[in-house]
């Protein structure tokens, strides 16, 4: 790690140096959650698992417990690393026909997008599988913010202002979040009783339960998905005309799998599957891999042109490839070789843009649709958590309440993530009964020597991998501490179809954060890029979490983005 002299600041923020536990995640209310866990000796995925939770609490514009959360874990005690994927399904009953039959060609605003919830599946799979406590005690902080209120702070406000024209006209989420005739004004205190209530009777089933601890936290999971909680949303789904039904939700669970891998460097980077964006992380990294990135000024026009470039080629194989794996053949093995992505990156002219998207690398084809353009905004969440025995959690949870509505008396939403799902006839993602929608969540985890280094993610739809990359690269070739790093002005390659219908394409587009130089923007616009500013500092850049870990030294930093809300802690 780079030494830094004395007096010189580097970051808005400093690192959270630790020696014990750390955390970090998109609320600091959240982030003080997750370490009253620790102080319970509960560890990092009891830690983790109640941030995430308050998460779904504290940001409804973005995260809802109804909604889906990627999670990743590493267990020291038995040395697994799994990805849970916390994505539900498309109902058993909906079709392709009837979007194009009856809904105009659009896939709505509403419970006709809902797929199974996905993240009580994920928060519970992995407090049963590698926490200490219970769910009770994990959902306790949840509870508290529900009951007793929470200030909405100005993002909050903001956002929900924005998605009023959505969700007002839903009285199940106006009666919660526009109890004064309109959205909630920063400083307001905003309430959440219905969801307290829903947690509590998820709570009273584990008490029920008897057994183990573990045993406890299924029957938890179970009264959601297969008692009285799960009948409710099925009924409310299908009045309002959607398709999920009582069977979808009790047949349901997250996979869990171990994830795919490449080295890069002195790391190894693990990520989620082709269910997600995960492996473009792992394309862009195998491209990078055979670059001295070091020679490169960091952010030069050189260096940005690069990173861009291997951004387009990846998202190109996303979009040619990426589906569902339990339902479509996904050729990942090809897609993470070093043959491949050393095609791939000969196909980088260093002076020149491609413009447009690019074809696929195994196999041309599946050109862009355009369908217009709509405004960028953020979503999603992130938590990571890290503790003295060497565990570590990654989790990733989304689907505010603006694309579907609260159901009545529970307080949570059926997960809205069907937005991401196609229309077009041969796309991966085109909509399936039962069938999982390319998701953008995807929290990473990189491993240094076979031991931990780092988790880390953000939100930010599909500028996700690429915040993620850039802080991971400013850490491992360019030396800069955790915080540093995040702080790090960003750049994002919007040259490809956005995940979220309507799939908007900006054919050659750019985006810089303010504090990137006017003449290296000139430079990337002389090379054919369709360049954007943004503030100097904006969340649509990500607001990234991660924690490093330092074996030598027996310590920890976790830093947390100064673009939003985003805090880190330790001890």
């Amino acid at each position: 790690m780079t030494v830094v002299p004395a007096g010189v600041r580097t970051s808005q923020r400093p690192p959270i140096l630790a020696r014990h536990v750390a955390l970090a995640s998109g609320h600091y209310l959240a982030t003080e959650a997750g370490m009253r866990m620790y102080r319970l000796g509960g560890n990092a995925i009891d830690a983790g698992v109640a941030a995430g939770i308050c998460i779904d609490v504290l940001l409804p514009d973005l995260c809802n417990f109804g909604g889906v959360a990627p999670t990743m874990v590493y267990h020291r005690a038995t040395d697994e690393l799994v990805s849970i994927s916390g994505l539900g399904t498309a109902g058993s009953s909906v079709s392709h026909e009837h979007f194009i039959e009856h809904e105009g060609g659009v896939i709505p605003t509403g419970v006709k997008r809902s797929v199974v919830p996905g993240a009580p599946d994920a928060w519970l799979t992995a407090l049963a599988r590698y926490g200490r406590l219970s769910f009770a005690e994990v959902v306790q902080p949840a509870i508290e913010l529900c009951d007793g209120g929470f200030v909405v702070y100005p993002s909050l406000a903001r956002n929900l202002g924005k998605e009023a024209a959505d969700w007002l006209g839903w009285p199940s989420t106006s009666a919660i979040f526009a109890t004064t005739g309109g959205p909630p004004q920063s400083g307001e205190v905003l309430f959440q009783h219905d969801l307290a209530n829903t947690f509590r009777r998820m709570a009273a089933a584990e008490a029920a339960a008897g057994g183990s601890r573990a045993a406890g936290v299924e029957a938890a999971r179970d009264a959601f998905y297969k008692g009285d909680i799960g009948r409710e949303i099925a009924e409310f789904v299908q009045e309002q005309g959607g398709f999920i039904s009582e069977a979808d939700l009790a047949g349901f669970h997250s996979t869990v799998e171990t994830p795919p891998s490449v080295p890069y460097r002195d790391v190894d980077v693990f990520a989620c599957g082709p269910w997600s964006t995960g492996p473009v992380n792992l394309q862009v990294l195998a491209m990078l891999e055979g670059v001295p990135l070091k020679e490169l000024q960091h952010n030069s026009a050189e260096y940005i042109h690069l990173f861009a470039e291997a951004f387009n080629l990846a998202f190109a194989d996303r979009e040619r490839y990426y589906g569902d794996p339990e339902q479509v053949d996904v050729p990942l093995e090809q897609l993470l070789s070093r043959t491949h992505a050393e095609a791939q990156r000969a196909r980088i002219d260093p002076a020149r843009a491609f413009g447009a998207m690019p074809d696929a690398g195994l196999i041309p084809g599946m050109p862009a649709a355009a369908r217009g353009r709509v405004a960028l905004q953020a979503d999603t969440s992130y938590v990571c958590a890290v503790d003295d025995e060497g565990n570590a959690f990654s989790a990733t949870p989304s689907d505010g309440v603006g694309s579907t509505p609260i159901i009545p008396g529970l307080g949570l939403v059926c997960s809205g993530r069907g937005s991401q799902f196609w229309l077009d006839e041969g796309h991966p993602s085109v909509i399936a009964p039962g069938k999982r929608p390319r998701l953008t969540p995807n929290p990473a985890m990189a491993f240094r020597n076979g031991r931990l280094f780092m988790p880390f993610g953000t939100p930010g739809a599909d500028m996700q991998p690429q915040a993620m990359l850039q802080t991971l690269v400013n850490i491992v070739d360019f030396g800069m501490d955790v915080q540093q790093a995040i702080e790090s002005p960003r750049f994002g390659t919007f040259n490809y179809p956005e995940s979220f219908w309507p799939h908007a394409y900006r054919p050659g587009r750019l985006s810089l954060e303010g504090r990137i130089p006017r003449a290296v923007g000139e430079q990337l616009a002389a090379m054919g890029h369709d360049l954007e500013w943004w503030p100097e500092w904006t969340r649509i850049a990500g607001n990234v979490c991660a924690i490093t870990v330092d074996h030598e030294r027996g310590t920890l930093a976790a830093g947390a983005d100064a673009r939003a809300e985003a805090y880190a802690l330790g001890w």
